[in-house]
């Protein structure tokens, strides 16, 4: 790369970064005590992917589906899932059309789906069978209906919300599924503060409106420039090693084919190496560190493995061996 191309990278780099935290400024006006969440969810949209937010119910998990649209510029629609839910529901469907000299043809009606920001509304209450009619839309970016492929429109995110105490009547996720998403992002509750300002704000004769930041456009720019940031080598092999190492197999460690059924797969490294890129430069640096990977790990990897039934018993979580991966870095 030239000196002057670099310069304009950086350059660009830099405005980005202020726009990035004039979106995180915004949000934080409507979303409060959540800045861990903000930061995680547009983290993100900047790599370019799919979020699974989970926490309990009344923790403002659509309100900032809905703020992060505004934000950020881009076309949001939501999807309630429910047991009847269908998959023609989420993708669209043909229908029989005549025209006013008789003659018929099948028109395609397009679903929610075809949207910038698709919130999926408790996503594990609908049935498998129309969970799966998301996953070629979040991997592929487009669908097939009748044979016929139909674009998503560009740039596509699903922010998808799960409920983890009303489990009644809910399917879980397959595999498969969960590793299409980029981040698992865990919904606490808010300090005492926080929940103070938001009784106060919330319940006042006005409420203040999300103020747009940026545009698709500008997400997209942005998406393009955490592609193009250089990446060191040690932070390379931290990832690989961090992804790695927890997978139960011939060359594993006793230890983790004792606690581990099934770990990482490659998607969990591109998931490290775009999300330590996507942090960097929402904290307006040009280059990640091992402090951004140490930071995803949790989010990248709880969704990504499975403990065995041994280890269970022995009341291991998936959180004690992701702990020891970050303890493993420092």
């Amino acid at each position: 790369m030239s000196a002057d191309t670099a310069s304009l990278v950086i350059n660009r780099m830099e405005r980005a970064a202020g726009q990035l935290a004039r979106a995180r400024a915004n949000i934080g006006q409507i979303i409060f005590g959540q800045e861990q969440v903000i930061d995680e969810a547009l983290i993100a949209l900047l790599a370019g992917g799919h979020a699974l937010l989970v926490g309990a119910p009344g923790l403002a998990k659509t309100k900032l589906v809905a703020s992060l649209g505004t934000v950020l510029g881009l076309d949001e629609k939501r999807i309630q899932f429910t047991p009847d839910l269908m998959p023609a529901d989420i993708t669209g469907s043909e229908i029989l059309d005549e025209d006013v000299r008789g003659s018929r043809a099948f028109r395609f009606v397009p679903g929610p789906v075809f949207c910038q920001l698709l919130m999926a509304d408790e996503i594990n209450r609908a049935s498998p069978r129309t969970q799966s009619a998301l996953l070629q839309a979040m991997q592929e970016h487009h669908i097939t209906v009748a044979g016929q492929r139909h674009d998503l429109p560009r740039p596509f995110h699903v922010l998808a919300t799960q409920n983890p105490i009303e489990q009644e009547g809910t399917y879980p996720l397959p595999e498969a599924q969960l590793d299409r998403f980029l981040l698992e992002i865990q919904v606490p509750y808010p300090s005492k503060d926080a929940e103070r300002r938001l009784m106060i704000e919330t319940t006042s004769a006005a409420e203040a409106p999300a103020a747009a930041a940026l545009t698709a456009a500008d997400l997209e720019a942005a998406q393009g420039l955490v592609r193009q940031m250089p990446v060191g080598e040690q932070v390379v092999e931290a990832i690989l090693r961090v992804v790695r190492s927890p997978r139960p197999g011939p060359d594993a460690t006793s230890e983790v084919n004792r606690l581990v059924a099934w770990g990482p797969s490659p998607r969990a490294a591109q998931a490290l190496m775009l999300g330590a890129r996507a942090r960097a430069l929402l904290q307006g640096r040009l280059s990640p560190s091992l402090d951004d990977v140490a930071a995803l790990l949790a989010p990248v990897l709880r969704h990504r493995m499975a403990l065995t039934f041994a280890a269970r018993a022995d009341g291991k979580t998936v959180a004690d061996v992701i702990a020891g991966l970050a303890a493993a870095l420092a």
